[in-house]
């Protein structure tokens, strides 16, 4: 194509509307990949298999909606938890968050730290 025949087709208000809403697009893609969380990682960590086995289990309790798990180990062994959960707030749902994470990490219950999300 010619510089004049270039210019004659991007005169055309129906293909400028579509190269904008195309590279709008584009930038929509790029930004979701970016910007969006993907897979197991959130906020920069990965979660082990250990973890999200947990969270699992604890989003099965009825007043549970949601729970983010961090297990620190030694030499391979779960040490200690900490759990974050969004839902109800009350001492039998600590008392059931506590019972599970200690029994499925197999450690002391009180290495198990429970904090209600805000």
């Amino acid at each position: 194509m010619t510089a004049e025949k270039l210019k004659e087709f991007f005169k055309n208000k129906t293909v400028r509307i579509v190269i904008i809403c195309v590279l709008a697009l584009v930038l929509l893609l790029v930004s979701y990949f970016v910007f969006a969380k993907r897979g197991k990682e959130q906020d920069g960590y990965a979660r082990t298999e250990r973890e999200e086995r947990l969270v699992l289990l604890l989003e099965k309790l009825d007043d549970v909606d949601g729970a983010t798990v961090m297990v620190t180990e030694e030499d391979g062994v779960p040490v200690s938890a900490i759990v974050f959960f969004e839902g109800t707030d009350g001492l039998l749902v600590r008392m059931h968050i506590l019972e599970i994470s200690a029994a499925a990490l197999g450690i002391d219950r009180s290495n198990v730290h429970i904090y209600a999300s805000a």
